[in-house]
């Protein structure tokens, strides 16, 4: 198995916010002006963007993004995407992988607030990327510090071309109805948990713990490398609300070979710190869920075995001694 390609380039905003432009996780480009030689909704799949050579259709070369034809009047073309959730947006990433002579020169992105209806010819858009140079089969990073959230973006490109891949990262609004036994995932990326610190993630980055869903296979999970040194890996994950977890969910699909051997839990109520303080203070934390055996391709479910406990904002979630895991459900009461 191929180590994740990780851009070393990437800031921190990548690996900590969940890219609500996904459309695995219910992200939709609604409206186009144009997108004649590439349908807008390849823009919002969440895999690398590939070229194939020799691949063409009745407009012309297959391309894995969003491209529009060659304007040849006044304007720009617009894309218009509604996000997975509302989110107050930390950072984008315009993504020209495969597009060198087709790439647009600039682009920029508005954003608006709308619960239950999508825009239309009455909605009013504010700037939230002004508009940017681009350069071909690159990405493109840029933080944002307009903190007011948003449901939909409309992404301009001045004035035509392709863009392979929209990434939106951002905290979602906690939007965690309560499921039928009265909890709530915390753990859940959509609901705004976030992973904060993983010592290992060369096979899979363990934000994923936190997607909706079962795995679809054994590259949708969190997965470190073989461990050939003492010790065990782990991941830290701030929780969407302070909260008493009440039931654990441990998702092993499609790690055979290569699953965990064990895992635990540990968890406390942080007020105040800093990714690198948390990993120091996690090693201090108390037991929530003490070592349990894990099996390949397995759902397990915990409820008897936590432990105790007092309203919790972060856990850190241990493996021993490594492995893969897909999916991290905590599932309990906002405190």
């Amino acid at each position: 198995m191929a180590p994740v390609a990780v851009d070393p380039n990437a800031p921190d905003f990548v690996r900590r916010y969940v890219n609500l432009a996904d459309a695995r996780l219910g992200a939709v480009a609604l409206a186009a002006s144009d997108d004649f030689f590439a349908d807008k909704s390849r823009m919002l799949n969440p895999e690398p963007a590939v070229f194939v050579p020799g691949k063409y259709d009745e407009n012309g070369k297959w391309m894995d993004g969003w491209e529009s034809r060659r304007k040849r009047g006044p304007g720009h073309d617009w894309c218009i995407v509604r996000l997975a959730r509302a989110g107050r947006v930390h950072g984008i990433d315009l993504d020209t992988s495969h597009f060198t002579g087709n790439y647009p020169p600039a682009a920029s992105i508005e954003a608006c607030y709308l619960i239950g209806s999508d825009p239309d010819a009455h909605t009013e858009w504010a700037p939230l990327l002004p508009a940017v140079n681009l350069s071909g089969n690159s990405h493109h990073y840029f933080a944002v510090s307009d903190e007011t959230p948003c449901t939909h973006l409309r992404v301009n490109l001045f004035p035509d071309g392709g863009l392979a891949r929209l990434r939106v990262y951002a905290s979602p609004q906690f939007g965690g109805d309560a499921e039928a036994d009265g909890l709530v995932d915390l753990a859940s990326a959509l609901n705004g948990a976030q992973v904060v610190a993983a010592n290992n993630e060369h096979f899979g980055p363990a934000s994923r713990l936190l997607l909706p869903g079962r795995g679809r296979n054994m590259g949708d999970g969190w997965e470190t490398r073989r461990r050939r040194e003492p010790g065990n890996d782990w991941c830290i994950i701030a929780l969407a609300l302070p909260g008493v977890i009440e039931a654990i969910e441990i998702d092993t699909a499609h790690f055979k070979g290569n699953y965990p051997d064990r895992c635990s839990l540990s968890g406390a109520h942080v007020a105040a710190g800093t990714p690198q303080s948390l990993i120091t203070q996690a090693m201090f934390w108390p037991l929530l869920l003490p070592e349990q055996k894990l099996q390949m391709d397995h759902q397990h479910f915990f409820r008897a075995e936590i432990r105790a406990h007092a309203p919790v904002t972060h856990v850190r979630f241990d493996i021993h001694p490594d492995g893969g895991v897909s999916r991290l459900r905590l599932r309990g009461k906002p405190a």
